[in-house]
């Protein structure tokens, strides 16, 4: 899989999270020495090189004391982070009203969570095939493809997410949803009950004819299982954000916490 399929990926990726998170305006990745991988497609590509640009200088100073890990800048009508991903930088823009442990979470699973699939695909760095060519601008980031190669290199990236994100359902194999783990607390809570975003119990139900979800199996991704009962989510804060509320006997049982993802799925009998 070569450079322009990743940033095709990378892209996608930095255009679900502005979905996700509305007060997120625009997102980009590029590497410690400059070298631009993807942009949001909400971002000029003109502002995309002057920010690259901009943090060039910082960059270049903080190798005395080591490589930046994140940086927070507050303005008057907003919030720019700069966040380091295993050997890229992202940077992410939003409105002064954002909240930044979502942005934060969802920077976290996302962007790594795509980067190890593409690296299972094909393990190859983020850089060109062959160390004679230039390094692609943003305008080759962006360009369609249109050797047959690519395309057909592009249809397998999308195949392969699907796969391994939505799980197409079916009777025999109950459908998989990707969720991110959030702390469910409280004298009255059953330590044996998650709670989980009404409207993903009831596309599950609708799948099964208006059967009634009681329970459902919580998977991590190094292979812990568990059964437990569910409950749709209270907090209204919590909804449409793909979000699973698990108790803290729960989360020690899967050797989790807050901020990871998990796969869960119903139990049908």
């Amino acid at each position: 899989m070569d450079t322009e399929v990743y940033s095709f990926a990378l892209k996608s990726t930095l255009n679900e999270i502005r979905k996700v998170c509305p007060d997120i305006t625009n997102t980009l990745l590029f590497k410690e020495d400059g070298e631009i991988i993807a942009g949001d497609e909400n971002t000029p590509e003109e502002t995309i090189v002057h920010v690259v640009d901009a943090f060039d200088g910082i960059l270049e100073k903080a190798e005395a004391i080591g490589s930046i890990e994140g940086i927070i800048l507050e303005a008057t009508n907003g919030k720019v982070n700069v966040s380091r991903v295993n050997d890229l930088y992202l940077v992410t823009v939003m409105s002064k009203k954002a909240d930044m442990n979502y942005v934060n979470t969802l920077n976290r699973v996302l962007i790594p969570t795509v980067l190890k699939l593409l690296e299972k695909i094909s393990p190859t760095p983020l850089k060109s095939k062959s160390t004679s060519l230039e390094t692609p601008t943003i305008k080759e980031f962006e360009k369609p493809a249109e050797e047959s190669v690519e395309e057909a290199q592009i249809e397998e990236f999308e195949e392969t997410v699907e796969a391994e994100t939505k799980h197409e359902p079916s009777v025999q194999e109950p459908p998989v949803n990707q969720l991110i783990v959030e702390n469910l607390g409280g004298l009255l809570v059953p330590s044996d009950t998650v709670r989980i975003d009404n409207k993903i119990l009831s596309q599950w139900e609708e799948l099964y004819e208006g059967r009634k979800i009681e329970e459902v199996e919580i998977l991590t991704f190094d292979g812990k299982t568990t059964n437990c009962k569910v409950k749709p989510i209270k907090d209204s804060k919590y909804e449409g954000k793909g979000i699973v509320q698990i108790p803290e006997k729960i989360q020690l049982t899967l050797k989790i916490k807050k901020g990871e993802l998990v796969k869960a799925k119903p139990i049908i009998e």
